[in-house]
C-alpha cells in the first residue's frame, strides 16, 4: 500500500502539480492538508481524481483537509468520519478494514496557541481511544511541530518559537508514547536534513534550510511493515513538500 500526504497551501493554485504527483506516484490513499476551498470551490475533475472516493471537508479559503482512497483498494466508499476535537475543517479519518487513516492539520497556534495544545491534547486521547478499539492507525499530514531540535535546521532554531517549544514537543511525544511510530525518523534515524516545510524567503527551499513538521505516524504493527517514507522536496510549488510511504497492511 502507497500513502500519500501533502499540505498542499491551496488546492485551487496546485490542480495541476496534484494531477501530475498522483499519476506519478499512484498513491492508494491519498491526504491533503490546508485546501483553503470549500467542496463547491475544489475544480470539479479533483472530487473524483483518478479512480478515488474522494472527501474535501473544507469551509472557507483557509484550513481544510482531504482523504482520498483508491477505488480498487475500497470497492465499496468508506466511511468518512470527523473526530469529535476537528474545529476548523482540520481532521478526517475512513476505516480500510482493520486500518484507520486520518488526514489531520494540526493549527499551527500562532494566533491561539492553548488552541493548538488543546487540538494536540484531544488528539491524543483519540489515538488512545482507537488503540483500546484495537484499531491499527496511520496518522498523516501537518501536525505543525518539530519534533526534536535535528528536525530544525541549525540557522532556523530559535528558543521558545511556536513549533519548536518543550510543551508542543512533549505532547507529540506522548502521542508515540500511545504505541505510534514516526514513520519518517523510523527509516532515516541520522537524516538531520529530512525537512518537509521551508519559509517562501530567500531560497531556504533550494538550500534545504527548512523544518520537519509534516508526518506520517503509524501504529507499531503497520510500522514494521513499512518500506519507504520519503519528503519529495522537488514537488509541487507548496511551502511543504508531499510525503510518499510504502507498507504491507496484511496481517
Amino acid at each position: 500500500m502507497k500513502i500519500a500526504t501533502w499540505n498542499v497551501n491551496g488546492i485551487r493554485a496546485r490542480e495541476a502539480q496534484l494531477r501530475e504527483f498522483l499519476e506519478r506516484e499512484r498513491p492508494d490513499v491519498v491526504c491533503l492538508q490546508e485546501i483553503k476551498a470549500t467542496p463547491a470551490q475544489v475544480p470539479g475533475l479533483l472530487l473524483d481524481p483518478g479512480g478515488y472516493w474522494a472527501y474535501w471537508h473544507g469551509a472557507s479559503a483557509y484550513s481544510g483537509v482531504a482523504l482520498h482512497v483508491r477505488r480498487e483498494l475500497a470497492p465499496e466508499k468508506p466511511r468518512f468520519v470527523h473526530p469529535s476535537f476537528d474545529h476548523e475543517c482540520r481532521v478526517v479519518t475512513a476505516e480500510l478494514g482493520a486500518m484507520t487513516v486520518a488526514s489531520i492539520y494540526v493549527p499551527n497556534g500562532g494566533k491561539d496557541f492553548p488552541a493548538k495544545l488543546r487540538f494536540l491534547e484531544a488528539l491524543d486521547g483519540w489515538v488512545a481511544e482507537q488503540h483500546g478499539r484495537g484499531r491499527q492507525l496511520v496518522l498523516c499530514g501537518d501536525l505543525n511541530v518539530a519534533r526534536a531540535e535535528v528536525d530544525v535546521h541549525p540557522r532556523e532554531r530559535k528558543a521558545g518559537a511556536i513549533g519548536q517549544r518543550p510543551d508542543e514537543r512533549e505532547l507529540f511525544g506522548r502521542l508515540l508514547g500511545r504505541g505510534l511510530v514516526d514513520l519518517g525518523r523510523h527509516l532515516h534515524p541520522d537524516d538531520d536534513a529530512l525537512f518537509t516545510w521551508w519559509a517562501p524567503w530567500r531560497n531556504l527551499r533550494q538550500r534545504n534550510i527548512g523544518w520537519r513538521i509534516d508526518y506520517v505516524l503509524a501504529s507499531e504493527a503497520l510500522a514494521a511493515k513499512v518500506t519507504r517514507c520519503d519528503s519529495l522536496r522537488e514537488v509541487g510549488t507548496s511551502d511543504h513538500a508531499p510525503l510518499v510511504v510504502e507498507l504491507d497492511p496484511s496481517p
